[in-house]
């Protein structure tokens, strides 16, 4: 058996054994880089021609195959934690003003630090935000699109004032008896 078969052989054993531990789509390509340099070696290439061969081929597989390998296993990926904050909204509980480095919001309950997109806008409490990047504890928001269209004196009359439990129930017992 020839030397450079060897050496194709160790590569693409070396390869697969990289990938198989790390399973991150690091070292599959020059796996298969290591295949088109065996079969150039098994058609008595010449040496040069070989690595060439190698280095082509790994490059390739990488550039054209990796983008659309990482979409299809990453797809049912569940985004955690701090990732899964890009895209939500927000409200503010603390003005936030990037040149007093100020500003607090919530997010599904959590209270955030906050830093405005804009440094020369502030954002008022109140104000419903879309958290658009995170930097270290802070979340980045910008205010939403769709909630600068909503006039919100055109909603006073539509929101109705908070009750309580007492007033809840009184109005459960009167819907009853009226059913009744």
């Amino acid at each position: 058996m020839n030397e450079m078969l060897i050496v194709w052989l160790i590569v693409l054993i070396a390869a697969i054994v990289v990938e198989v531990f790390s399973l991150g789509l690091t070292s599959i390509w020059f796996a298969g880089g290591a295949l088109v340099a065996i079969l150039a070696d098994i058609l008595n290439a010449p040496i040069y021609l070989q690595v060439i061969l190698f280095l082509a081929a790994s490059v390739i597989l990488l550039v054209f195959t990796r983008p659309v390998a990482v979409k299809y296993f990453n797809k049912d990926r569940v985004k955690t934690n701090v990732e899964s904050m890009v895209g939500r909204q927000a409200v503010v509980i603390g003005e936030i003003d990037n040149l007093q480095g100020i500003g607090q919001v919530t997010v599904s309950g959590q209270e955030w630090s906050a830093a405005g997109v804009d440094n020369n806008l502030r954002i008022p409490v109140g104000c419903v935000v879309k958290v658009v990047q995170v930097k270290g504890v802070k979340l980045i928001v910008q205010v939403d699109e769709q909630m600068k269209r909503v006039d919100p004196e055109a909603l006073q009359g539509q929101i109705p004032e908070p009750m309580s439990v007492s007033q809840m129930e009184e109005m459960e017992d009167s819907a009853a008896s009226v059913e009744k």
